[in-house]
């Protein structure tokens, strides 16, 4: 018993004081990708960028546009790219309140916005959700549980998962929604009480991911359900997912 003490002092305070100190992320991880259309000016390349996409996120038809919905962050692009207008820039602050925000065309990222003032009231203390995964790789749902482990701690916020949609403010979804989970997605949402939040996490989530237009999926809960918050990424790095929800509540940091 002593040996487990010892080493529980040598470890420290294991939890990191996020917002107020921002972590820091390995060098590999790719964050938030950067676009200058101005670049493409001239480029021979054939559209090498878009054709290197394996889900289409690139658009070259009205100028360059990367869509973050059904980004999977495997940085081809920039790689194919021969004038760096693709860059990713390590930042894992990438959630938004609405899916055009996450079209980029040069702009900033708009990060998500606060609920509206008379939801915000109910839940900025205390947001309980109930996690649904619908038919995903088990990624972004692992990334999503991480977070009650010590080092992000969620419970500190007042935010929890909870195990049925009668005792939660809001549904998280994952996965591109399998036919044979649409059902189930859809009563879960209309068990929780209104008025309640919808959280899609990950590309899938989204639009689908690499699985939008097949037959057998739904192109995401966001296609058929209302969404406040949107997390992109393949997976969500769970910064990213956490940030995103402290934005929702109105705590996230602002620099």
């Amino acid at each position: 018993m002593i040996q487990h003490i010892i080493a529980r002092l040598r470890q420290g305070h294991r939890t990191l004081a996020y917002p107020k100190v921002l972590p820091q992320l390995p060098d590999r991880y790719p964050g938030r990708p950067d676009i200058d259309p101005s670049a493409c000016a001239g480029c021979d390349a054939g559209g090498a960028c878009a054709a290197a996409c394996p889900t289409g996120a690139i658009s070259l038809e009205t100028g360059l546009a990367l869509d973050l919905g059904r980004c999977l962050f495997c940085t081809d692009c920039a790689a194919a790219c021969p004038r760096g207008a693709i860059r990713f820039t390590g930042d894992f602050r990438l959630a938004a309140s609405s899916r055009e925000a996450l079209v980029l065309r040069g702009q900033p990222l708009e990060l998500a916005r606060p609920l509206p003032p008379e939801r915000l009231r109910l839940f900025k203390r205390s947001l309980k959700l109930r996690q649904v995964s619908a038919g995903g790789c088990n990624a972004c749902e692992a990334d999503t549980n991480v977070l009650g482990t010590l080092v992000f701690d969620l419970g500190r916020f007042g935010i929890q998962f909870v195990a049925s949609p009668r005792h939660a403010d809001g549904v998280l979804v994952t996965g591109p929604v399998t036919q044979n989970m649409r059902l189930g997605l859809e009563k879960t949402w209309f068990a929780t009480p209104e008025p309640r939040v919808g959280i899609a996490v990950g590309a899938c989530a989204i639009s689908g991911g690499p699985y939008a237009g097949h037959a057998e999926t739904n192109d995401g809960g966001a296609s058929f359900l209302p969404v406040d918050l949107y997390v992109p990424g393949c997976a969500p790095h769970p910064w990213t997912i956490l940030d995103g929800l402290l934005r929702l509540l109105g705590r996230g940091e602002t620099g």
